[in-house]
């Protein structure tokens, strides 16, 4: 039977557990994702019970959570499995920026703290407003392309495309931004980017490591002004991938100061 609130809690993405972190209340966390690396601490002490796509059951049931929480339809698998067992499961399933801080007022609400999670859900809101106000005051807006991976290409999901925006630059696939599933972010060519020709480059592969090597050696990168320009940059995937608090507090940060960097150095000379 669930306990009302939980105090026994299993989170198999990162996001929840930064979440529960931040609110104080980490106590209740008995297992999460091997992928978790935010915060340091979590991965130091608490049961490691899952990869993304992959969760051990068994020990799952040997913990007794009153809950698992999870995130989209690419962990509905796991979540079969666990009610099949009798668990109770809560999957999110959010993609945007308002999805996060729905996120995290539905799990103050289930967890009765609503007054606290309110509090942390503005210093967050705040957070955005600066960095907003600092987009809003520039007077020529970058061309920002995001790589979420490089083969094939994909370009950003819902939250960063909304950052980039948020930030004040214009992502050159804000279109792809509507379609939660990588697939349909596929770039199917090349030379798409080539034309469009972005300011600057955000890569973030997705928990592999970005190399510039690769990039310069695509066939007529070398016309592109981020390239020409050396404008291209690494967000680490636990920062910007992860549709949590990460996302929209040194996510948002980062691309900010790529974004000032570039107005401050740039913006004369292209205007």
């Amino acid at each position: 039977m669930l306990s009302f609130p939980p105090k026994r809690i299993i989170c198999l993405t990162e996001e929840t557990t930064e979440t529960l972190y931040a609110l104080g209340e980490d106590e209740r966390i008995v297992g999460i994702s091997g992928f978790t690396v935010r915060p340091k601490i979590a991965r130091k002490t608490k049961p490691k019970v899952s990869t993304y796509l992959d969760a051990n059951i068994p020990l799952i049931k040997e913990l007794q959570p009153d809950i698992v929480f999870a995130w989209s339809d690419l962990q509905a698998g796991i979540c079969e499995k666990l009610i099949k067992e009798g668990i109770p499961v809560l999957c999110f399933n959010h993609r945007s920026i308002e999805g996060v801080f729905t996120m995290i007022e539905t799990i103050g609400a289930l967890l009765r703290i609503e007054e606290k999670t309110k509090q942390y859900c503005q210093s967050l809101r705040n957070s955005l407003h600066e960095v907003h106000k600092i987009g809003q005051s520039f007077s020529q807006k970058p061309k920002v392309y995001f790589e979420e991976w490089y083969d094939p290409l994909i370009s950003g999901i819902t939250w960063v495309s909304e950052l980039i925006e948020l930030c004040g630059g214009e992502d050159i696939f804000e279109e792809n931004r509507h379609f939660p599933d990588a697939k349909r972010r596929i770039i199917p060519d090349m030379n798409i980017v080539v034309e469009k020709n972005p300011d600057i480059l955000i890569a973030s592969w997705c928990g592999k490591a970005f190399k510039k090597e690769k990039v310069l050696k695509r066939e007529h990168w070398d016309t592109i002004n981020a390239i020409r320009n050396n404008q291209m940059f690494e967000i680490h995937s636990s920062i910007i991938l992860q549709p949590g608090p990460a996302a929209i507090t040194e996510g948002a940060m980062q691309i900010s100061q790529i974004l000032q960097d570039w107005y401050n150095k740039f913006h004369n000379k292209n205007a």
